[in-house]
């Protein structure tokens, strides 16, 4: 039986290519949601079997929907992660001119990703937001639409003939790119590869100086070392924050694994959110005195001296 994918639609969005690059989602069934929310959802109550979210672009960073998302509710694991380059066009209807555009639609992070383009080539032209850089490409097939353009993947344009590409490659950044993350139930976590990645929600279990340092020094002395770490408000309170972290490893690497021993005990409502697979394959950089060797001889020299040895 094929397995159920939800994602971030609709579809040709940068969520849907990401997600074909999991071996055999050519052929399950892919289900386009309207938001990270949504999508995340139909995977808690067993609607689907997974699902293909955004988390980080190299030029905006995390995406706050997904951080927030994953943070609270039922829990979830994230078992694998892709990464896609990202190139933006312009598009509209045949017919419309670049001197005809008065107000573009998009994403927010697209609209971020190619505001020098536009401030130069658009100078006068609005933003109107889109729930997706396809919902907004989609919209203009529309004769009601209320803007002239937007602003999509290739992709997009291209599956769609209603559609003429106005410009090409208007990303700010050529190297810009996108992580995402696909997420399922609790379950065994993915074999350690050697080249890994550990994501924890960290709660503030209490404002006070150095209590940020306090939950750092769980990694820094232990070797491990930190690919990402935002902060985003819990909405208790003003102030009230919790951590996303990522870190290099595997929870079965003892220098992760006490690292996350050390997070729970200053932070017990700490999230285990899963270890799994880097996209590029970059192996973790481990020193002489954290590795599992290294860990497994002090735990025995200890042993032997709570037996007399």
């Amino acid at each position: 039986m094929s397995a159920t994918y939800t994602f971030l639609g609709p579809e040709g969005t940068f969520t849907e290519a990401a997600l074909m690059q999991v071996p055999g989602a050519a052929d399950a069934t892919r289900i386009p949601c309207t938001n990270v929310n949504t999508a995340l959802e139909r995977v808690r109550v067993g609607e689907a079997d997974a699902a293909m979210v955004p988390i980080e672009n190299s030029v905006e960073g995390g995406v706050t929907a997904t951080l927030d998302a994953i943070a609270t509710g039922q829990e979830l694991r994230i078992i694998r992660e892709a990464l896609v380059p990202i190139t933006f066009v312009l598009v509209a209807r045949p017919g419309v001119e670049l001197s005809d555009i008065k107000r573009i639609s998009t994403h927010g992070h697209a609209w971020a990703q190619c505001r020098l383009w536009v401030d130069e080539h658009l100078p006068n032209a609005d933003y109107v937001p889109g729930s997706s850089t396809a919902a907004s490409a989609m919209g203009l097939l529309d004769e009601d639409a209320h803007y002239e353009a937007a602003i999509c993947a290739p992709l997009i344009a291209a599956e769609q003939p209603g559609l003429n590409i106005l410009a090409e490659n208007i990303g700010d950044n050529p190297d810009a790119v996108t992580r995402f993350i696909l997420v399922s139930r609790p379950g065994l976590l993915p074999e350690r590869t050697g080249a890994d990645k550990t994501t924890v929600v960290v709660p503030l279990p209490e404002d006070h100086p150095g209590a940020l340092m306090e939950i750092l020094d769980q990694f820094a002395s232990r070797g491990v070392n930190l690919s990402r770490i935002e902060s985003r408000p819990t909405g208790q309170y003003l102030g009230h924050y919790f951590f996303s972290i990522d870190a290099d490893g595997h929870a079965s690497d003892s220098r992760v694994a006490d690292a996350l021993a050390g997070l729970h005990r200053i932070s017990p409502a700490t999230r285990f959110l899963g270890s799994y697979a880097r996209a590029d394959r970059q192996a973790a950089v481990v020193a002489p005195h954290t590795s599992d060797a290294a860990f497994a001889s002090a735990h025995a020299w200890v042993d032997s001296i709570l037996k007399g040895q």
